[in-house]
């Protein structure tokens, strides 16, 4: 299958920009997670929370931020419990979408204050933003919300006491040049930007992924047979990866065999996605 026309949009500052959120079951976590994407520097116009199965508790907490939310549109897409469905999730959420432009983030990595600013302005026809996460360890997790992500002292010392790792993004250096590759090692959809427009000539996720695995490796490497090149900045769109426990991996080898099949035909359309 041959290279395709990518987004024609060429002036970002102004475009409508959709946070999807993919979360299953940990309403806490979620619950910082959309308290930092409404203090930031930008506010997104919508949160989407991408709800791959979680009980009822999730969904009264999102209702409550609909209720109190009044400068961004924040939504709750839903799918039955039947496993790992990230894909899925994801596709309905793109399709719920009101955006030009969607930032893909997972419910336990909350946004540096200048999160969706730096997406926005890495935005760029033929080209897909991969942004970088702060991990935070198992203890400091249980209380770090976004308020910790300005106290960079905190986070120093956090950092020396061995609490966070991958500490080196925590300086932010904007005037920094921007890095480009067309690599699928680091590449992962817990922050990730994109135009709407390029997901749809994709047909969105692959929804044979089931269970946990290469679906956004899988999704990466359509991108860059669909013509897109990767950006991605070292001081710029981070978030802060709060600790959960290893999702499990017994579907992992299947995945495998899907992600090898994509890179070896070169196709940029999957048959089972958006459409």
């Amino acid at each position: 299958m041959g290279k395709a026309k990518t987004s024609k949009i060429e002036n970002t500052a102004n475009i409508k920009v959709s946070v999807i959120i993919t979360s299953y079951n940990k309403p806490d976590y979620l619950k910082r997670v959309i308290h930092g994407l409404l203090l930031q520097t930008r506010i997104p116009n919508e949160i989407i929370v991408a709800d791959d199965g979680s009980k009822e508790e999730t969904s009264n907490l999102v209702q409550l931020f609909k209720k109190k939310c009044t400068n961004c549109k924040i939504v709750h897409v839903w799918q039955k419990d039947k496993g790992f469905r990230a894909a899925r999730i994801r596709n309905l959420a793109i399709k719920k979408s009101k955006a030009e432009y969607l930032i893909f983030l997972d419910g336990d990595c909350i946004p540096e204050k200048h999160f969706v600013e730096d997406h926005i302005f890495f935005a760029k026809k033929g080209f897909f933003f991969q942004g970088k996460r702060i991990l935070i360890e198992k203890q400091l997790s249980k209380t770090f919300t976004f308020k910790d992500t300005l106290l960079k002292r905190k986070l120093f010392l956090s950092l020396l006491k061995g609490n966070i790792s991958n500490g080196h993004h925590i300086i932010r250096l904007p005037f920094i040049p921007v890095m480009e590759n067309t690599k699928i090692s680091g590449t992962r959809t817990a922050n990730l930007g994109v135009f709407k427009k390029d997901l749809y000539a994709l047909n969105g996720f692959n929804e044979d992924f089931i269970g946990w695995g290469r679906e956004d490796s899988e999704l990466v490497a359509r991108l860059y047979n669909f013509g897109l090149k990767r950006k991605q900045h070292l001081f710029k769109a981070i978030c802060f990866h709060l600790w959960h426990k290893e999702n499990n991996r017994n579907n992992l080898e299947k995945n495998d065999i899907l992600l090898e099949k994509t890179l070896f035909l070169g196709e940029y359309k999957c048959a089972n996605g958006l459409e």
